[in-house]
């Protein structure tokens, strides 16, 4: 596996964002309504990933900078946003790869905490989480106030 960095609008990052769209509208029964401009993950703000295996893209991950607002986050926040592995690639530690890689990536821009929104109805994605080290935090973002919405954090 490679795993390169790349715009948020390279078609490959289209392509997987797309499929966890899907996967989204599976078992949310919609999409994520996030709004996501391809500036937001540009570095040193920001910064995407895409892991590729004999050249077909598999997986991809970013963060984002936030900041105090009024949506919940907090100073020196970096929000990960769509995260996926297509499902032929599950089970292999890429997942856990794609953080480790955004968690240094926003460490080394001077990000202080990593934080997620994720559901309920996503518990491979609960365990990846807990199991590398992020603990409940309170609610922010768009989904703050959904009941299924499962919010974390990990010091960075």
């Amino acid at each position: 596996m490679q795993i390169n960095t790349v715009a948020f609008d390279h078609p490959d990052a289209v392509k997987l964002s797309d499929q966890v769209q899907a996967e989204y509208r599976e078992r949310f029964g919609h999409d994520d309504t996030t709004l996501l401009h391809p500036s937001y993950f540009d570095p040193p703000l920001g910064l995407f990933l895409v892991a590729y295996r004999d050249g077909s893209p598999v997986g991809s991950g970013g963060w984002r900078s936030q900041d105090a607002v009024a949506e919940g986050y907090e100073g020196g926040d970096a929000e990960v946003k769509r995260m996926f592995v297509v499902p032929e690639a599950r089970g292999r530690g890429l997942a856990r790869r794609i953080l480790t890689e955004l968690e240094g990536s926003a460490r080394a821009a001077g990000r202080v905490r990593m934080v997620l929104e994720t559901g309920d109805v996503l518990p491979e994605a609960v365990g990846l989480y807990l199991s590398s080290g992020y603990v409940p935090t309170t609610g922010f973002g768009v989904y703050r106030d959904y009941p299924d919405s499962r919010f974390l954090q990990k010091p960075l």
